[in-house]
């Protein structure tokens, strides 16, 4: 896994029990999938040129592992763990950088994305030959 996001748990992110509320774990978790991507393929939405390719998030899974409170400073790792005929999942682990604990994990299938035609397409033998470099199997 390589670090991909480091945050601050903000009091204004929490709820009214204290806790960092759940729009800010994806928040934080989605601003760790650009870096993510970044890292994989160099991939930047903002430097786009042809406009005509992106990701898009498909299905998350997440679990809740530790609590998160206001000033927690947290640490995101990924890793790419498959890849399919257009789509990728990836692992993300959210940890409290004082604790030392899990806070979070989340599972995402992401997929390759025509952006004029509004639908997914195959992932290319130069992209999958990048990302099957950084495939980590499980143990």
């Amino acid at each position: 896994m390589i670090s991909v996001h480091k945050g601050i748990a903000q009091p204004w992110q929490c709820d009214v029990m204290g806790h960092m509320t759940t729009r800010f774990y994806v928040a934080m978790f989605d601003d760790a999938s650009y870096h993510f991507l970044h890292h994989l393929f160099g991939w930047n939405g903002a430097r786009n040129e042809s406009g005509k390719l992106g990701w898009v998030d498909v299905r998350h899974t997440i679990d809740y592992q530790d609590e998160v409170n206001a000033g927690d400073l947290l640490e995101i790792h990924a890793a790419l763990k498959k890849i399919g005929g257009k789509s990728m999942t990836v692992t993300y682990e959210m940890t409290n950088l004082a604790s030392g604990e899990v806070a979070a994990t989340l599972e995402s299938v992401i997929v390759l994305f025509d952006l004029k035609k509004r639908c997914a397409v195959t992932i290319s033998d130069d992209l999958r030959s990048i990302a099957e470099q950084q495939l980590e199997q499980d143990p």
